[in-house]
């Protein structure tokens, strides 16, 4: 009974010089431009909510603001992308869904993401529609079609399904890994 495939803590530990060659090779200044990022994903040529779901990960991870990714933002990304705590998650998540930066995400920019990551990952299995309603039915706790960070949080820890949804949707494991170890 062995275990035939890493765990993403090794992926990361173990191939630490893999990503940093890797984000070498793809970015040979040390820092990744928004184009860059979308190359080395082979996200080119997707529709206008998928383009700007990716637009939103990148400004997401560009921590300083400057419009470029370093090393140490690329690997932070990849980390909590490929294994972070659920608490650093669902703010990332928050922040993600938080289009209009007004401290509340709402049902048009809940599915708006959503639509968007299918485009991506091309994982439909269930509709946006309903993820957005179900999550608003059971964790929009004052009724009023806004979720602030704290019911968020609280309301997808509270209900094991609604984080397993949130999970299944958001995981770009995929993309990342593929994109990631094809062209080492």
């Amino acid at each position: 009974m062995g275990n035939n495939h890493a765990t993403l803590d090794d992926i990361l530990a173990e191939d630490m010089h893999h990503w940093y060659n890797k984000f070498m090779k793809e970015s040979p200044s040390g820092l990744i431009t928004l184009f860059e990022l979308k190359s080395i994903l082979g996200l080119q040529g997707m529709n206008e909510n998928a383009n700007s779901y990716v637009d939103q990960v990148f400004f997401t991870f560009d921590m300083d603001g400057d419009g470029y990714i370093d090393f140490v933002e690329y690997i932070a990304a990849v980390s909590l992308m490929l294994k972070g705590e659920i608490n650093q998650k669902l703010k990332w998540y928050f922040k993600l869904f938080d289009q209009d930066g007004n401290g509340k995400i709402d049902k048009e920019e809940l599915e708006t993401i959503f639509t968007a990551i299918q485009d991506i990952t091309r994982n439909r299995d269930i509709e946006p529609e309903e993820v957005v309603t179900l999550i608003y039915e059971k964790i929009d706790v004052n009724g009023e079609g806004e979720l602030t960070l704290e019911e968020f949080i609280e309301g997808a820890k509270e209900h094991p399904d609604i984080m397993e949804m949130l999970k299944k949707l958001m995981d770009l494991t995929p993309p990342i890994l593929i994109h990631s170890y094809a062209y080492p």
